[in-house]
């Protein structure tokens, strides 16, 4: 098992290599294995980044963000023009329906609201209007329609576990009742954690995963 000392530098190490991310604001705290990110990133994608990097080291059983996102500049691009800016992306994006999704912006910040068939499209919703240019922070207010017909959902998601990597979730227990999917057990990482969270909302049916894993 790392030491915290050793998980902060790893931590720090894999902020660095990432390309895709500026770490020079971003300071690193660990105590018990719990990582916190403190500072500040120039956009959400960023902090997306930072989250993202944090979560690929190994002994990590928790990740705390406090990285701020600085509101745009005197001369950004305004809120309308972002707006129609999601808008258009939203309509390009595969697999949804830009009439199903309204969007509100306010000083760089989005609001998500209205109703798709998937858990997954909810997701990838957020995650498109997270990495665009502009935006500070996004609030996810969009639902998921109930599926009378998905009444073997537990059995769908422990399946795709099962065919991810059996060995790594065998110890996940999976509970779903109208919808909702709460997963309970011990995983092995933060990536394990994702991972298992993403097959379930995945699954048809699925409107709401309540995540009450433990990372080892």
């Amino acid at each position: 098992m790392k030491s915290d000392a050793t998980l902060k530098q790893d931590v720090e190490q894999e902020l660095y290599w990432d390309p895709a991310l500026d770490a020079r604001n971003i300071e690193v705290a660990v105590h018990d294995r719990i990582v916190t990110l403190r500072g500040s990133v120039s956009s959400c994608a960023q902090k997306i980044a930072a989250q993202k990097a944090a979560q690929r080291v190994g002994g990590c059983r928790a990740l705390v963000l406090e990285l701020d996102v600085p509101e745009p500049p005197p001369g950004a691009r305004s809120d309308e023009a972002l707006a129609q800016a999601i808008v258009s992306a939203l309509k390009w994006q595969e697999g949804l329906d830009e009439d199903s999704i309204q969007v509100e912006v306010e000083r760089g910040c989005v609001t998500l609201t209205g109703e798709v068939d998937w858990g997954y499209q909810r997701h990838a919703a957020e995650m498109l209007v997270s990495r665009m240019r502009g935006v500070v922070g996004v609030m996810n207010q969009i639902a998921v329609r109930a599926n009378e017909a998905a009444a073997d959902v537990g059995a769908q998601i422990a399946a795709a576990l099962a065919r991810r990597a059996q060995r790594e979730f065998a110890g996940i227990a999976i509970d779903a009742r109208d919808g909702i999917v709460t997963l309970t057990g011990t995983v092995t990482s933060l990536a394990e954690k994702r991972a298992a969270c993403g097959a379930a909302w995945s699954a048809r049916g699925v409107r709401s995963v309540v995540d009450h894993l433990s990372v080892a």
